[in-house]
């Protein structure tokens, strides 16, 4: 089954659909990935830092997260993510290290 929300990784599109999940923080990461566009360090971070957190790379069209849709796991990826929103925002800065290291 296909669902037209769904799409192999983290689409950065659904990311204003997740800034009010969580405190001033992670509002204020969420936007700022949202306006960096797509190819600006933060929005790649953020992705990179979702798809991790969401579990996208053993996600398929077979499995009851595709069926889903993207927008709706990643809300519950993050409403559930252990230790919270200082835990996500920490999973955010690695994410940006790793990309910086890579260049």
């Amino acid at each position: 089954m296909y669902h037209e929300d769904t799409e192999i990784i983290y689409p950065l599109r659904v990311t204003p659909a997740l800034r009010d999940l969580h405190g001033p923080d992670w509002r204020k990461a969420a936007d700022a990935a949202a306006k960096a566009g797509p190819d600006g360090l933060k929005a790649v971070s953020f992705v990179l830092a979702m798809a991790r957190v969401a579990g996208c790379q053993t996600c398929n069209a077979d499995s009851f997260r595709a069926m889903k849709g993207c927008t709706a796991c990643a809300q519950d990826a993050v409403r559930r993510y252990r230790g919270g929103e200082k835990a996500l925002l920490k999973q955010v800065e690695k994410a940006q290290a790793d990309m910086e290291k890579t260049g």
